[in-house]
């Protein structure tokens, strides 16, 4: 009956979701051309609101959890495990006070309605991961952007998705990077938990029912440690904290 009922329901999603995407690449459009950065974000966040609250057609229950105070006025490092591509909007919804930008592969930059407009347009880094100086050069310029503007930068430094909820090795590259170029920074390590489950059968169905929490751990100044010694608290605390 669950697995009948995930069919249904996933249909419904994937109408709605799809629908979302073209509706809000001109909306994104619109926002862009008429309001700039402005304009786009308002388009964005409502479009991450949207897909976030999708999810609950599924029986989808998502959690934020901060046990910490957010800095404010502040660049901030999201250093994230990562588990399907339904983590991004929750997110961006739930931190679009602090103007989430993603580090994303250079692939995702063309062809997709809405995630193409937005990350090519809305602040985020596109990289090549077969060209290491692009690579170097978009992260050092993207740490000067959030340290500049006082942004939020997301990064997921396992570069794929895990597809058992199993973290897999963190790059330091990416990280550095980001510390070296945005020196006030606070790195905030960020655990998420069973979102892969949506995709335990693939893109369809998605399963029902399935809890998702995201959970946000104290924030450390980038400046306060030796990098490899903040790369390893980040890393460990992170992954301790994966079900």
């Amino acid at each position: 009956m669950k697995k009948f009922l995930s069919y249904i329901l996933s249909v419904i999603f994937y109408f709605f979701y799809g629908s979302g995407l073209l509706i809000f690449h001109v909306m994104q459009w619109l926002g862009f051309n008429l309001g700039k950065y402005r304009g786009h974000k308002i388009a964005v966040d409502i479009m991450n609101g949207t897909f976030t609250y999708l999810l609950y057609i599924l029986g989808t229950r998502i959690k934020f959890i901060s046990k910490y105070p957010i800095p404010e006025n502040t660049p901030l490092i999201i250093v994230s495990n990562h588990q399907s591509m339904n983590d991004i909007s929750p997110i961006s919804w739930f931190l679009r006070k602090y103007h989430p930008k993603f580090v994303s592969k250079v692939e995702l930059g063309k062809g997709i309605p809405s995630v193409s407009y937005n990350l090519r347009h809305g602040g985020s880094v596109l990289i090549d991961r077969n060209d290491a100086r692009q690579a170097l050069t978009a992260l050092k310029e993207f740490g000067q952007y959030i340290e500049k503007n006082k942004y939020s930068a997301v990064i997921f430094p396992e570069g794929t998705r895990s597809k058992d909820g199993v973290p897999k090795r963190f790059s330091e590259n990416g990280l550095k990077m980001l510390t070296k170029f945005a020196p006030s920074a606070y790195v905030i390590p960020m655990t998420i938990n069973n979102c892969w489950k949506l995709n335990r059968y693939g893109m369809f169905p998605l399963e029902v029912g399935v809890k998702i929490t995201f959970e946000l751990h104290e924030p450390i100044k980038a400046d306060s440690l030796e990098f490899v010694k903040l790369f390893e608290k980040v890393e460990k605390t992170v992954k301790n904290a994966v079900i």
